[in-house]
């Protein structure tokens, strides 16, 4: 029997009554705007929670994103934050709010750039390179709420202020020489990033962060202005992925190490400032504790799915078949599986591979360099893009072996599904993938295609091994993955943090503790 998640009525938890209860959940490019992983698992919470009052804001691209999800009745509202979409309006502003607007980007510039202590004189030590952030960051808020930020940024008054700051002799950004085009470049990335900051801040109830990053932002502004108590959940490790993205662009260095100043800084302030933080799995967890998080303040809370909803998918192909299933997105690492493949061909020629999942807005070009890299192998004929299929079920069912190849993950919804229809993986060890597959399936370095190649042709010429596999990951799923947990603690969590008691904090939890680290990253 599957797990049956949200009775419809009120339950009191934590001697709150969850139906008082309003949550705020706060996404970025997921939840309700695109399908996929982090997606799959806010509906599954919204709606195991049906006695609660939801609304969603969700930062989005260019706001005119469709709303690919049904929500339930007990989702009040639904507001886009578009990052990339129309310049929002609004004036520059002048006089002494111009000049105390120059005097706190600066302060919120050398945050981003100067990991030195803030100045000071004599024996007095100044304000931390987060506290100087994050009086700069509610400085900017302000000017935000009154729509005075976008207009501010793009002034001469913001660019001169840049280029002094990046100019100090004693910064690394000094000896790169940025240019008036650095400037206004990392001006427009910034201006962008810090949309969200003009949202209206819930007053009221929790604010439930999904991912960090820019959907943290309206969270962190409610928790400074109002005291609302801010949850965070990471699946995966957003400033990682940051790192991962900005290492493969084109930009140079001094808007490199803007932005990723920023993220940096925005991740260790959100860790300072959540209530609680909720990680996916205990990689999350170390990642967390290094980036200033209390151990305390830090609950491991797995993804679920309900072994019901996915039942051992019967028998394997005809045709010996690898099966991936996902987002079309660099960070999956599709180029990695497409050259295992042909690998695997050259001592299999008769197996396929079979990629189920549709391409993003914007991630098109990365598709058709996928499509052209399976040509230029000469294994085109038997690599088929299937697009986003109907039932995920059908492509869990279509491999004789499911492959994950992603660079970087949380706690991978595709994994633990494929395991509960009881198909042997091969997958690579990013994120909690090691703590999900167990001794259930194979991992291999990411990035490494001879190493996925072998793994692959180990389970393809082992049918008894397959089936064990796959048997032992539905009842790893069943024991330790299901969706009636993640659900129930989530309940527990929200009744705890809206009281204001501790019991959102566990008595006892089996992550590993490590000591809390100090100084900067």
């Amino acid at each position: 029997m599957g797990d049956t998640v949200g009775s419809g009525s009120t339950t009191a938890i934590a001697g709150v009554d969850i139906g008082a209860i309003r949550v705020t959940l706060l996404t970025e490019g997921t939840y309700p705007h695109s399908q996929g992983g982090v997606s799959v698992w806010c509906d599954q919470l919204v709606r195991g929670i049906p006695d609660a009052d939801f609304q969603i804001l969700a930062v989005t691209g260019d706001g005119r994103e469709p709303v690919t999800w049904e929500t339930p009745t007990h989702v009040s509202k639904v507001v886009s934050i578009p990052t990339w979409g129309p310049t929002p309006t609004g004036r520059a502003p002048t006089g002494r709010r111009l000049r105390s607007f120059v005097d706190t980007y600066e302060m919120f510039l050398l945050s981003l750039l100067d990991p030195g202590p803030g100045p000071g004189a004599g024996s007095h030590v100044g304000p931390s390179t987060l506290e100087r952030f994050a009086e700069g960051l509610y400085g900017l808020a302000v000017l935000a709420q009154y729509g005075e930020l976008t207009a501010g940024l793009r002034t001469e008054a913001a660019l001169r202020t840049l280029a002094a700051v990046w100019n100090r002799p004693h910064l690394p950004t000094h000896a790169a020489r940025p240019t008036m085009h650095d400037a206004l470049t990392a001006t427009d990335l910034l201006e962008h990033a810090l949309r969200p900051l003009a949202v209206a801040p819930p007053r009221d109830g929790i604010t439930h962060a999904v991912s960090g990053g820019l959907a943290v932002l309206p969270g962190l502004l409610a928790r400074h202005l109002h005291g609302t108590p801010l949850l965070l959940t990471e699946h995966g490790v957003y400033l990682r992925e940051r790192y991962i993205g900005y290492g493969a662009d084109g930009f140079r260095w001094p808007v490199k190490a803007l932005l990723l100043g920023f993220f940096r800084l925005l991740a260790q302030e959100t860790y300072a400032r959540a209530a609680l933080v909720t990680p996916g799995n205990h990689y999350n967890r170390r990642w967390e504790e290094r980036g200033g998080t209390a151990p305390d303040k830090i609950r491991t809370v797995y993804n679920g799915v309900d072994p019901g909803a996915f039942p051992p998918a019967g028998p394997e192909p005809e045709v010996p078949t690898l099966a991936w299933a996902g987002r079309v997105d660099p960070i999956k690492d599709l180029e990695t599986l497409i050259r295992a493949f042909a690998l695997v061909r050259r001592e299999m020629p008769q197996v396929r591979l079979r990629l189920f999942g549709g391409t993003p807005s914007g991630g098109q070009a990365y598709r058709e360099r996928c499509q052209a890299l399976s040509r230029d192998l000469g294994i085109a004929e038997a690599v088929a893009f299937e697009g986003r299929v109907e039932d995920i079920r059908d492509a869990y069912a279509a491999g004789t072996v499911v492959m994950l190849s992603s660079i970087s993950e949380g706690f991978p919804f595709t994994l633990i599904e494929a395991m509960s229809c009881g198909r042997a993986t091969v997958s690579t060890d990013v994120g909690g993938v090691r703590e999900a597959v167990g001794g259930t399936g194979l991992v291999v370095p990411p990035r490494e295609p001879e190493a996925m190649a072998r793994a692959a042709l180990e389970l393809l010429r082992a049918p008894a091994r397959r089936a064990w596999m796959g048997e032992a990951a539905r009842l790893r799923v069943i024991d330790q993955f299901t969706l009636r947990h993640t659900i129930d603690s989530f309940r527990e969590i929200y009744g705890a943090l809206a009281a204001g008691e501790d019991r959102a904090h566990p008595a006892e939890d089996p992550a590993p503790r490590a000591r809390r680290a100090g100084g900067e990253w």
